[in-house]
């Protein structure tokens, strides 16, 4: 063989005492759990180390931000809807902690669909193949309705359902999160892309004014992003795609019209990391004098967890 066997035997080694580590037990051990810690027992008990790290900066920055008055808005997808997440959303609204939300269509969706029944969600694949996937009468009629109305009144997106989950009497409008924004007057921007909800298939869909409604929203976004700069926090949870866009192009229109947007704590929390999130939320907007962090969990473990950890802290 042209290749022998390497000789290891004159290896060179050193002392372990002399090597930098990068973990230190002392410093960055978790401290251990107990029966019937407090919320503030329990984090403080993590490891300072990567994800619980950046977890525990997110909850400090959010506790900060709105101490100094400035702005906390959460993106999100539809899965956390579809989660149940809305009474730990609603918390975070009644405790001040969230100032704005930006969602997608699919949220919008879900959201109505709960303060109507209850429920939501429908099997896909068991009414795909006979054309009934999305088709829900009372859904795709009564949002379709909701953007009409609303867009004559001047309205976007978010508002025109919220208000008409109120106006309309729905029975679960206390689970609906466009509903509890409208009653605590805090924006929620829907950022839709057609053809992608059920609702764009129904008869009384209009493309007018479901563009109107969504661009009125995006207006309304870019106003909001306006405000982030010197201490807010904005958060993306569960949007791979659209909202990670949509929250760059709103930042360089703010940009572009003389707003210092700057210095201020972005974080992706997704179940894996993607790359619009992690370049157009975490490195991007934060690559001057503001902080990024990715933490991967689900959402229906992780948002209670940060939402606990926000409240306690804004109670300090």
């Amino acid at each position: 063989m042209k290749y022998r066997p390497m000789d290891m035997s004159g290896v060179k080694t050193y002392p372990l005492a002399e090597r930098f580590n990068k973990v230190v037990m002392e410093r960055d051990a978790a401290t251990g759990v107990r029966a019937g810690m407090t919320v503030a027992d329990l984090l403080a008990s993590f490891p300072p180390q990567l994800a619980s790290r950046d977890l525990l900066a997110v909850i400090d920055a959010v506790a900060a931000a709105r101490a100094a008055g400035k702005p906390v808005v959460m993106a999100l997808g539809g899965h956390v809807i579809k989660c149940g997440l809305q009474p730990v959303l609603k918390d975070l609204i009644e405790a001040g902690a969230i100032t704005a939300f930006a969602v997608n269509g699919s949220v919008a969706i879900h959201d109505y669909e709960i303060s109507l029944i209850g429920e939501t969600s429908e099997d896909v694949g068991k009414v795909l193949h006979c054309g009934l996937f999305g088709m829900a009468e009372e859904t795709g009629r009564d949002i379709n309705r909701a953007l009409r109305e609303g867009v004559a009144k001047g309205q976007g997106f978010g508002e025109a359902v919220g208000s008409f989950i109120l106006e309309n009497g729905n029975p679960f409008s206390d689970k609906s999160l466009f509903a509890v924004c409208r009653e605590h007057d805090i924006p929620i921007t829907v950022h839709v892309a057609l053809g992608t909800d059920i609702v764009h298939q129904h008869p009384t869909a209009d493309g007018a004014v479901i563009g109107q409604a969504s661009y009125t929203d995006f207006r309304i976004f870019a106003s909001v992003v306006s405000e982030l700069g010197d201490g807010g926090v904005y958060l993306n949870v569960g949007s791979a795609v659209l909202l990670p866009e949509v929250f760059l192009k709103a930042l360089s229109i703010v940009q572009n019209l003389g707003y210092h947007v700057d210095n201020f704590t972005t974080a992706n929390f997704d179940m894996q990391q993607h790359y619009r999130p992690l370049q157009n939320v975490v490195r991007r907007p934060t690559s001057g004098t503001g902080r990024g962090h990715t933490i991967t969990g689900h959402h229906e473990i992780m948002l209670p967890l940060l939402a606990a950890g926000i409240l306690d802290k804004m109670q300090c």
